[in-house]
């Protein structure tokens, strides 16, 4: 069974703006009926209320912040739910600056929410989903998950972000490799420069008032979620939207293995034991 062929309900968090909205609205468009989960109670209305009236989905809002554990608990219950046949976890904070002077507080908010908060939802959705015969887990990364050793500037100081989109990547492809075989998909999104509000803050607090995006320019948030579910479409557990070689991830795969298998090797050979004799025993 493809994983679209009888939609259900999708929970998708970070809903209220961006590349989860436009999530909202194009599964919406497929026939999809919504949970969607975001701090901005406005936003969340807002939103819900032209999905009704343009698809017909039922929608139903949770209004949560992911950082505080009794709100991560209600959407926790809900990804557990019969209904919900596709998890999208789209919310993520950045907390961009200089490692040695950010804020030990909101580095901490960053791992939760960018870390904790998919492996919590995920461990919650997977085994019903594997219980009833279907299910879809998108987790939402970034580029930066490959930004390594780059310098900043242009590119943000990033550290403890890249990090979590890093462990994304890990988590999801290692996830997708155990659940061969299983009626499950699970899919990582790692989209670049994306044209929303999300370099507007770092994370501490959401941007207030209408929905707007950063000055920096960058692919359409439209655009991130076509390529998604067009790679969903075809199996594919890595996302990277307007990658023009597609094999670049298969050279990585490739690369990974060359350093499994050429690490671990005995280092007995370049050593000896030192016998009794040896020290006049």
């Amino acid at each position: 069974m493809t994983w679209y062929q009888t939609p259900g309900t999708a929970l998708v968090t970070g809903a209220s703006s961006g590349i989860g909205a436009e999530y909202a609205r194009q599964l919406a468009e497929r026939g999809w009926d919504l949970a969607l989960v975001a701090r901005r109670a406005e936003r969340l209305t807002a939103l819900a209320d032209r999905l009704r009236e343009h698809t017909g989905a039922a929608v139903e809002t949770l209004v949560a912040d992911l950082a505080r554990p009794a709100d991560l608990a209600r959407v926790e219950a809900r990804a557990a739910a019969d209904d919900v046949t596709l998890l999208v976890n789209n919310a993520g904070i950045n907390g961009y600056g200089p490692f040695a002077e950010a804020d030990p507080a909101l580095l901490t908010k960053v791992l939760h929410v960018n870390v904790v908060v998919p492996t919590v939802l995920t461990r919650a959705a997977v085994p019903g989903m594997l219980t009833r015969g279907r299910g879809t887990v998108v987790n939402v990364a970034s580029l930066l998950a490959f930004a390594g050793d780059l310098p900043p500037g242009p590119l943000p100081h990033r550290a403890v972000y890249a990090g979590t989109k890093g462990f994304l990547v890990t988590f999801t492809r290692t996830l997708a490799a155990e659940l061969a075989g299983t009626p499950l998909h699970v899919q990582v999104v790692c989209p670049g420069l994306t044209a929303t509000e999300f370099h507007l803050t770092s994370g501490d607090a959401p941007v207030p008032g209408e929905e707007r995006v950063h000055d920096d320019g960058g692919m359409a948030a439209s655009d991130v979620v076509t390529a998604s579910l067009a790679a969903l479409d075809s199996g594919e557990a890595v996302c990277v939207p307007g990658l023009r070689e597609a094999e670049a991830v298969d050279r990585l795969a490739a690369a990974e293995l060359a350093l499994r298998e050429g690490s671990g090797r005995s280092l007995a050979p370049r050593y000896r034991t030192v016998a009794s004799s040896d020290i006049g025993g």
